[in-house]
């Protein structure tokens, strides 16, 4: 990110928001291509989707790499926070995530949503995810988990 706006805020902002590096004006041309060079030596973008990315199961495929659900093998749009949940909630089968822990590491810092607006997005992903919506399991008093493939 290259920008004018040199404060802490904003630069905490600009990087919590997916930049991998945020240069303020004025800069040298220098130290612009050292820093374009920093991120091409971190590798390039592979063809192949991380096992991350791509997670299949019950005939629901969820890839993140491409914004996309499938489920029984029709494409389903989720919005792009029922995405990170059903995603985060995913890669950590048969584990219980409290309503504090999905807004913090699901949803993340830059929205603003109250802790029972969760149950909300947890019912419109049920609900997207139709005949496979125990996927999703409730833990009465304490959150929400991901089935685990052992049950």
């Amino acid at each position: 990110m290259v920008t004018a706006k040199g404060e802490e805020s904003d630069i905490v902002l600009g990087l919590g928001i997916g930049a991998d590096d945020y240069v303020t004006k004025p800069f040298s041309p220098k130290e612009l291509i050292a820093r374009i060079k920093a991120v091409l030596r971190r590798g390039p973008l592979k063809d192949e989707p991380s096992r991350h990315e791509r997670i299949a199961r019950d005939n629901v495929v969820i890839d993140v790499g491409r914004h996309e659900v499938h489920v029984d093998g029709e494409p389903v749009t989720f919005t792009a926070t029922e995405m990170r949940l059903l995603h985060f909630l995913a890669l950590h089968p048969g584990r219980v995530f409290t309503r504090d822990h999905l807004l913090s590491r699901a949803i993340g810092d830059s929205t603003y949503i109250l802790d029972r607006n969760i149950d909300v997005h947890i019912r419109a992903v049920r609900k997207k995810l139709g005949e496979h919506r125990n996927l999703i399991e409730t833990i009465r008093g304490v959150g929400y988990r991901f089935q685990d493939e052992r049950e």
